[in-house]
């Protein structure tokens, strides 16, 4: 990896983070699953700002590959429904009863 933190800021689709990292991707799998391992991605970046203290900048850019490379592969092994990254997974249905529901009083 040769990018500098700059560079990195101004990258928008998944594809150019995997190119900008030289990282291996599953093609298909971005396609499907593109807003769901950019949400996780972000998720993992934050979580590597709140423990980033001390390091440099490439440092840091290492340790967003590596969360890159996770958050695309916890997707080749994991649905977006299982993940509930977004609202609309975790929203409870409205107008819809489920046989769970019915008892036979």
């Amino acid at each position: 990896m040769t990018g500098t933190m700059n560079e990195f800021k101004k990258l928008v689709d998944a594809e150019e983070f995997f190119q900008f990292f030289n990282l291996p991707y599953d093609k298909e799998n971005v396609n499907v699953n593109r807003l769901h391992i950019l949400k996780k991605f972000s998720q993992f970046m934050a979580e590597v700002d709140d423990n980033s203290h001390g390091l440099t900048s490439a440092e840091i850019l290492n340790e967003y590959s590596l969360a890159l490379q996770k958050a695309h592969d916890l997707f080749l092994e994991s649905t977006a429904y299982e993940e509930k990254l977004f609202k609309v997974f975790n929203d409870k249905p409205k107008n819809v009863v489920k046989l769970t529901e019915i008892t036979s009083d």
